[in-house]
């Protein structure tokens, strides 16, 4: 198992640094505060965390922006009023400062990156997780930066490739953005024998290239439902498009992967098999701890390369949630989580 030298100065610690969001709004509502250090239970890993990242699942959460027919499920769902995980932050990696009493897997010092999902709390110094849960060895290749931005993205990809079935010599075209999501989208396709077509934005297009796609196509140039070319699989990993609007497109038992579906997404998933032999995927991704393994395992083999657009010190978590809400990013947005305050 990789181990890494721990950091014994902070192991009597009662509180810690965290950003708090105490009420929806722009990145100034996301606050450093102190919070009560988590002590592992008997089957939990403490882990000491050295990197997280901000997404556009933490974007919506700060701002209660979701897709389209789902405001008030998401209200619901995750505070009326404000926040009920204070906490934001899904995706960590770091260095396991002590284990619970019946914990077999993992040891003080092992090195791993976890995926908290839904449940976030990761915009912290430190955050406890089953053993049995979303946590994986950190791989070998990877810096604590990049292992941190394995697993939002990637098991997104993951979820939807399997769900539509995605077959050796199918044509997938991945519309629109380069977002982590949409880079490990590129990565999985290409590893499970797809012909890829990479849809993004003219200063984008080189990136998308580089990461495996076949063919490139620039949205500020030409709309790829026109012109007759199909596809097995279309995947929209931003939500801008719709089942209308490309079903032309896609072949006979085609499929869209709306991974950023609204109420008309989910509703086409029910009538459009009714009417033909095309569907629509959408819905939440799984979050499974097996995948982080098979995610690591790519990684470690070189499958799977994480993109990293900015990093960012814990200090100017508001800058990196910022910076997110642009729409701009390529890839991931990290930050380095200190340990000296």
């Amino acid at each position: 198992m990789q181990s890494v030298a721990k950091e014994p100065h902070t192991k009597q610690r009662k509180y810690i640094n965290a950003y708090v969001c105490r009420r929806y709004g722009g990145p100034d509502v996301v606050e450093r505060a102190e919070v009560r250090k988590p002590a592992p239970k008997d089957n939990e890993v403490l882990v000491n965390i050295h990197a997280t990242t901000v997404t556009s699942g933490d974007w919506r959460v700060r701002t209660l922006t979701f897709p389209k027919g789902f405001g008030l499920v998401g209200r619901l769902a995750l505070g009326v009023t404000r926040p009920r995980q204070p906490i934001l932050g899904t995706e960590l990696a770091g260095v396991i400062e002590s284990v619970g009493g019946k914990v077999t897997r993992f040891k003080p010092g092992d090195a791993v990156f976890a995926f908290p999902g839904g449940k976030m709390g990761c915009h912290a110094q430190y955050r406890a997780v089953a053993e049995d849960g979303p946590v994986a060895l950190k791989p070998e290749n990877l810096s604590f930066e990049e292992a941190a931005t394995l697993s939002f993205g990637g098991s997104t990809a993951l979820h939807f490739l399997r769900k539509a079935a995605v077959k050796s010599g199918e044509k997938v075209l991945i519309y629109r953005r380069v977002r982590w999501g949409g880079t490990a989208m590129v990565q999985l396709a290409k590893h499970f024998g797809a012909e890829v077509t990479g849809v993004s934005s003219t200063r984008n297009l080189d990136l998308v290239a580089s990461l495996g796609a076949d063919k490139v196509i620039d949205y500020t140039q030409k709309d790829f439902t026109e012109g007759g070319e199909t596809y097995d699989v279309i995947a929209d990993t931003v939500g801008a498009t719709s089942f209308a609007r490309c079903q032309g497109a896609l072949k006979d038992k085609g499929r869209l992967l709306a991974i950023v579906g609204g109420l008309p997404d989910f509703l086409a998933a029910l009538w459009a098999p009714m009417t033909g032999s095309k569907k629509v995927i959408a819905g939440p991704a799984d979050e499974r701890p097996e995948d982080l393994r098979q995610l690591a395992e790519w990684a470690e083999a070189g499958v799977l390369r994480p993109i990293v657009d900015r990093c960012y010190d814990f200090a100017q978590m508001a800058e990196a949630h910022a910076y997110v809400e642009t729409g701009r990013k390529r890839g991931n947005v990290v930050v380095r989580v200190g340990h000296d305050g």
